[in-house]
């Protein structure tokens, strides 16, 4: 089979190259001369470029046919480890007579981990000599070059054992712990049209969390998605040109991809690609510490994965390897359909008796009366450095999106000496994962149930507008749209002119301890009215009642009298009408 660009080529020179997959096989040649002989006159015929590849054991493995001046490589599966070679060598002609291998070809030789890569120039005229030029792995990022040769003169025997001396060289380089695991080489892609003025920013800074290096980004001015490819076709081939040339480990798309376009991309490419909602699931997992947070990401990769199960490509094939394909526990994302249902039904039943737990958390704070403060915000807005300010802990802090995955709680002192639960959750982020949202909800549900909404905004963000509007999408999914909140600007050191048009609380400096202070204020009068003052005179017989009160209340006086106790007590509004009750009022 001939692949590659066959359309308008006659059948026959077709056969005239299926002819050479049943050539007599020879490993003392580096090119048999039928070979170079039949790819010099069909790249005369067509004008296209040809490639072949042969194994060591002499072999034609592959043939591909491309236009004037390219042939996409098959991914051809023959890798026998990450710090070895191929196994294979690729010979592919450049029409017109030069012999030089390009950038992309070098690329190639070092992405593919080729035995060797060679370029055949094709002369138009046919009394001209052919000539080649040979390339070999000389370590990490090295490329060692020999020729131009006279092709029908090759020293075969000088050339086959160069492919053994590439060999060792990874070898000794393997063992001496020179090849080190690197970050993955991202390329970025997206829409104009759905990015508005800072186009794939946000989805650099997601990839960086993730841990790949951004190379590059590219932005198609296209209106709506193709349906096969996500973008146009003219578009796919110039970034197959540029993975090539860039040597890009992973595409990440700013948008949400079908199954069938990532299986396309990759066959187009050769690469790992995912979107934006592949990746922040990869970012959960990484972050996921608890048992909980474990439990909440693998059900949520599992609803992400199920309905793209016919359409992934290298992705399922590649588990358990690199950004995408990370999981937070021991068992890997299965393909099977009624496993992975089975799996997610699993799921639901272990986090639903986690939830139990955390619900009776919640009553037996609210039976103590102490107000739960939830921070709320933009992913990075510096809710956990605000919450170590506030309460004087060490919670981990990181410039990097979902620093924070498992909910914190700390007491904190309000100026009024009553105490609060301050409580930091994940940070929102723009197109955040329904799945993730449905699968975090029992966690989120601290943000539902909270006395005070604390709405962290990032002044020194120049989107805070798009971030505050969409932090308030998602609190309306949860149902928390309607809580007292207070909207308060960190980062005031940095702010420059703040684009949101929403009343503001309070400017503070989480860093700097700027308006601390004041915002402690704030916070102590939002929750002044969930409070009532008990005046009144509590006989010596009501032990149990004046234990009560000193136990739930903030007792503000409590003074012996010949017939009781006179005392002033704030109490939680809830502990006011128990405290009726049990005075029988």
């Amino acid at each position: 089979m001939i692949a590659g660009n066959i359309s308008g080529v006659r059948q026959s020179i077709l056969d005239e190259l299926e002819a050479l997959y049943e050539l007599e096989p020879r490993r003392d040649l580096f090119i048999p001369r039928e070979i170079v002989d039949k790819m010099a006159e069909v790249t005369r015929k067509l004008n296209r470029e040809v490639s072949v590849f042969i194994t060591r054991r002499g072999m034609v493995a592959d043939i591909s046919l491309g236009d004037n001046d390219r042939v996409t490589l098959p991914q051809l599966q023959t890798r026998r480890g990450e710090q070895r070679l191929s196994g294979v060598r690729c010979i592919h002609t450049h029409p017109g007579g030069d012999p030089h291998l390009s950038a992309v070809d070098l690329s190639s030789l070092q992405s593919l981990r080729l035995d060797a890569m060679a370029a055949l120039a094709v002369p138009d005229r046919e009394d001209v000599p052919l000539t080649m030029c040979v390339a070999y792995l000389a370590g990490k990022d090295k490329c060692m070059m020999e020729g131009p040769l006279r092709a029908h003169h090759l020293p075969h025997g000088e050339l086959l054992e160069l492919i053994g001396e590439a060999e060792r060289r990874l070898e000794q380089e393997r063992q001496t712990g020179a090849v080190a695991d690197e970050a993955e080489r991202a390329l970025l892609v997206g829409l104009e049209a759905g990015n508005g003025g800072q186009p794939l920013e946000e989805l650099a800074r997601l990839a960086d969390t993730a841990g790949a290096k951004v190379i590059a980004a590219a932005v198609q001015n296209r209106e709506t998605p193709d349906s096969a490819t996500f973008l146009g076709s003219g578009k796919v081939s110039e970034l197959a040109l540029q993975i090539q040339a860039l040597k890009i480990d992973i595409v990440i798309f700013d948008e949400e991809l079908t199954g069938a376009q990532t299986r396309n991309l990759e066959q187009a490419w050769g690469v790992k690609v995912i979107d934006r909602t592949g990746l922040i699931l990869d970012i959960f997992a990484q972050r996921a510490n608890s048992r909980e947070g474990k439990l909440q990401v693998e059900l949520a990769q599992m609803k992400y994965l199920l309905p793209r199960l016919m359409g992934m490509g290298q992705v399922l094939s590649r588990l358990g390897g690199g950004i995408g394909t990370r999981g937070p526990g021991e068992t890997k994302l299965e393909v099977d359909r009624r496993r992975i249902r089975r799996r997610i039904f699993e799921l639901e039943q272990e986090i639903e008796k986690v939830a139990r737990q955390r619900e009776l958390r919640r009553a037996r704070r609210e039976q103590n009366s102490v107000p739960v403060v939830a921070l709320v915000g933009y992913t990075n807005a510096g809710k956990s450095t605000l919450l170590n300010r506030l309460s004087g802990s060490e919670a981990f802090v990181e410039d990097k999106l979902f620093a924070t995955l498992d909910p914190l709680s700390r007491r904190i002192e309000l100026p009024s000496g009553r105490e609060a639960l301050l409580v930091d959750t994940v940070g929102f982020i723009d197109k955040l994962p329904h799945d993730l949202v449905d699968a975090f909800r029992s966690t989120l549900e601290e943000v539902r149930k909270a006395d005070l909404l604390i709405h962290v905004v990032d002044g020194a963000s120049g989107e805070a507008q798009k971030h505050y509007e969409v932090v308030g999408q998602v609190l309306r999914e949860l149902g928390a749209m309607g809580r007292p909140t207070l909207t308060v600007v960190n980062k005031a050191e940095l702010r420059r002119e703040l684009d949101l048009r929403e009343p503001v609380d309070a400017a503070i400096s989480a860093k700097t301890d700027m308006g601390i202070d004041l915002l402690l204020q704030k916070i102590d009068a939002a929750l002044r009215s969930r409070y009532k003052l008990w005046e009144g005179l509590l006989p010596y017989t009501k032990g149990d009642v004046h234990a009560f009160l000193h136990r739930q209340g903030r007792v503000l006086k409590d003074e012996a009298q010949e017939q009781g106790f006179v005392m002033e007590v704030e109490l939680a509004q809830e502990d006011y009408m128990r405290l009726q009750k049990m005075l029988g009022e």
